[in-house]
């Protein structure tokens, strides 16, 4: 009897381990830093912090040198280094140096290792006093951003 009951207890025990990272094996990352021009809600240098709500979802914050925006992420394969199209706001500018701030939808292409860009469109929402005032809101703007993207 003893002898069966230490057999189950070495098959359970060697088995609650079988999900444990193997050597050599890397946990796949799950957030992500982009550093880049007009990153951050279109700033013109900026930060954006993503990170993923599941496998394809994933939420982005970003701020950077007067500006800040934030994001709805899908992408395409599931994983914090592929590539996806994004749901953006972008505020340029705060207080007195408010310029612009829009809604739009860009798609984020990110390469294998570091190197990002994102292109899309937008929806002007507000003009504000850092625009001239003869300056007309386009009905759709261009959003675009290029930098580099370190996920952890």
């Amino acid at each position: 009897m003893k002898r069966i009951l230490l057999f189950i207890l070495i098959c359970i025990s060697t088995n609650l381990f079988s999900q444990e990272q193997q050597a050599g094996e890397q946990a796949e990352k799950r957030n992500s830093v982009t550093i880049g021009i007009l990153q951050g809600g279109g700033s013109l240098v900026g930060a954006d912090f993503e990170f993923l709500l599941s496998d394809r979802f994933g939420f982005q914050l970003g701020a950077g040198l007067i500006g800040f925006g934030g994001g709805l992420n899908y992408h395409f394969k599931p994983s914090i280094r592929s590539s996806f199209i994004s749901l953006q706001y972008w505020n340029q500018g705060i207080g007195s140096s408010f310029a612009q701030n829009a809604i739009g939808s860009t798609f984020v292409y990110r390469g294998k290792k570091w190197f990002t860009f994102q292109i899309g469109l937008g929806a002007p929402l507000q003009k504000g006093p850092a625009m001239p005032d003869d300056y007309e809101l386009p009905p759709v703007m261009l959003l675009y951003s290029i930098g580099v993207y370190i996920p952890f």
